[in-house]
């Protein structure tokens, strides 16, 4: 297993930005030894392909950068609806596909069928921001770090070989995983929620412990990810909390205080809540099933579900690295947490209707609906962050903050549809309803997709276009 062929993917809608990380992964892998090929999924318009492109082959790397834009992607859409000739499933196909946080993932899956794929957003980089002088963790601990304001001394950028961390467990039985590996049945982060991944208030610290448990030495390791570092993996609304805090911040959307890990160990277990796709790898040797082909911040969420059916495992590496957040064409702070709002309602319905997971789909009972009392209870807590805004506004020293506070608070207003509950209710509903829709579709017809694209991978290969940059 150790012998399979691996493949690095970067998911992107930042063309403008992604040279910077293909050229330091590319030196990290060179470093470590590794000849990795690193593929681009682009989800640009073909306006910015055409602005953006020449940048990506301005890099110069050891490795060869293979790209899939938009171009390539109506190629393999046009490819999968003449074997599909049902013209009522065009539309499905193209959701699975569609520029999207899931419908990119759903590309990178099919183009590497048959092999391990180690993935990593845009802005992440191959390296961790590490206390100086780690303390030990206790017992059930696996990970511990704390919020520092950028500046702070006391920590630092470690490195770890990211391939072999990944190579060591993807595919591997649970007999097979290092010595090293804690085992247990599941992760808890002691700031968050199980099941949903939200924070459960605003927190400086946090620690990752193993919850022991049933683990069965057959079952495989279909999915794992390194810790992270940078910004954490946490909500929008908590870095709304932090500006809230911090009288000297000006904008909410900078992030004035890094996530640096104190400590960490790897662990297997056999369900994962605390999935992060941003830095994770899959054993795709017979496929997986779709991400979630939405642009709500949930795609990840089928895998949470998914891996507790029997034989499979997940882990955590014995590695980290580390999340820049680039704000580069991201949504306004507001935005952001209405999305997550919209997502955390969808995972608790559909986490609570499941009625089947298999091989390469899952299967739910869920059908849309959303109550006024869902509507009410999530505009009760934005009409509360939405009161302190204004507050902290009145009290800034600064005007500049002060007017910055102003403006997200009327942004949020304006986001949650004036904080009027029938409106609100009626596009929650909407929204929503759309989301199950394609969900439930493209799970239904994903199995025939990885079948098709995995024989023409196979015998021609999927649409791609090689890099003509320069080599080191």
């Amino acid at each position: 297993m150790h012998g399979k062929h691996l493949s690095f993917v970067i998911p992107t809608y930042r063309l403008r930005e992604v040279g910077e990380t293909v050229t330091q992964y590319d030196e990290h892998f060179w470093r470590n030894g590794h000849s990795v090929p690193i593929m681009v999924f682009d989800d640009s318009s073909a306006a910015n392909h055409e602005k953006y492109y020449s940048s990506l082959q301005g890099t110069a790397t050891h490795n060869e950068v293979l790209y899939v834009g938009p171009r390539e992607k109506e190629q393999l859409i046009a490819y999968l609806n003449e074997r599909l000739p049902d013209k009522r499933l065009q539309a499905l196909i193209r959701s699975l596909f569609r520029p999207s946080y899931g419908g990119n993932r759903n590309c990178t899956l099919m183009y590497t069928l048959g092999d391990l794929v180690v993935s990593a957003d845009d802005d992440m980089r191959p390296y961790s921001l590490m206390r100086h002088s780690p303390e030990s963790l206790e017992p059930d601990e696996i990970c511990r770090g704390r919020l520092h304001r950028a500046g702070e001394n006391g920590y630092g950028r470690k490195s770890f070989d990211i391939v072999t961390a990944f190579r060591d467990v993807l595919g591997q039985r649970v007999s097979e995983v290092p010595d090293n590996y804690e085992r247990g049945e599941l992760v808890v982060d002691t700031a968050m929620d199980l099941e949903t991944n939200a924070t459960v208030g605003s927190s400086r610290a946090n620690s990752l412990l193993v919850k022991r448990g049933a683990l069965p030495d057959a079952a495989v390791v279909k999915m794992a990810q390194t810790f992270r570092s940078g910004s954490g993996d946490i909500d929008a609304i908590d870095y709304i909390e932090m500006f809230l805090e911090n009288d000297e911040q000006l904008d909410p959307a900078l992030l004035s205080d890094l996530y640096v890990l104190e400590n960490f160990r790897p662990v297997v277990t056999k369900k994962n809540w605390r999935m992060d796709c941003g830095v994770a790898g899959y054993d795709n040797t017979y496929g997986l099933p779709p991400f979630f082909p939405t642009r709500l911040r949930c795609e990840d969420y089928i895998y949470r579900l998914w891996v507790q059916q029997e034989g499979i495992a997940a882990a955590h590496v014995d590695a980290a690295q580390n999340h820049c957040k680039s704000n580069y064409m991201r949504n306004p702070p507001a935005a952001e947490i209405l999305n997550e709002e919209v997502s955390n309602l969808l995972k608790r319905r559909i986490k609570a209707s499941i009625a089947r997971l298999d091989d390469l789909s899952i299967a739910f009972d869920y059908d849309g609906e959303v109550t006024a009392r869902d509507a009410e209870e999530i505009l009760e807590k934005m009409q509360r962050l939405h009161a302190r805004a204004l507050s902290a506004a009145g009290l800034a020293p600064n005007p500049a903050r002060a007017e910055a506070l102003r403006l997200f608070a009327a942004n949020l207003q304006k986001a949650f549809y004036g904080f009027e509950p029938d409106f609100f209710q009626h596009n929650l509903l909407r929204i929503v309803d759309d989301a199950v829709s394609v969900i439930k579709g493209a799970n239904e017809l994903w199995p025939t997709l990885v079948e098709i694209c995995y024989f023409q991978k196979g015998r021609k290969g999927l649409p791609q276009t090689r890099v003509s940059n320069a080599r080191k």
